[in-house]
């Protein structure tokens, strides 16, 4: 079961690096785990993009990490925002580092060093206004 996947210390330490993520980035960032992905991972993480609200961002630049646990796949998703200052390659290079600690089922630090990369990459293009920003989405792992 996905909400089981993760101790409650593993949620801690998700949770506390999309905060430290999220504190060198305007960028929001937000995780999302189910069971299963009965359609192209990608299209179901923009389903889940769009019921969590993620593209309601000020400049379109939240990040859902995607993870359907029991069909084994998942996905990193940017919004348009993102998307038009990355790099192509941005979202593979950062799936490979995960996919190097899923291999050794070490999920929680796939998913913490995908989202650890993400902050230091955004910074560059969407870097943290103490003063302007605003924590835009919740930081909480959903469960589907």
């Amino acid at each position: 079961m996905a909400e089981n996947l993760f101790s409650s210390e593993d949620k801690k330490r998700i949770i506390a690096a999309i905060q430290d993520a999220e504190k060198q980035t305007s960028g929001e960032i937000q995780v999302h785990i189910e069971n299963h992905c009965s359609i192209d991972v990608m299209d179901r993480a923009a389903e889940v993009f769009e019921t969590l609200k993620m593209h309601r961002t000020k400049e379109r630049n939240a990040v859902l990490f995607y993870l359907a646990v029991e069909d084994h796949v998942f996905a990193v998703l940017g919004d348009s925002g993102i998307n038009r200052v990355v790099p192509d390659n941005f979202w593979e290079k950062i799936k490979d580092e995960m996919i190097s600690s899923f291999k050794q089922k070490a999920f929680s630090a796939g998913l913490i060093k995908g989202i650890t990369i993400c902050g230091k990459e955004l910074k560059a293009h969407f870097p943290y206004e103490q003063k302007r920003d605003i924590n835009e989405l919740p930081d909480e792992i959903s469960f589907g």
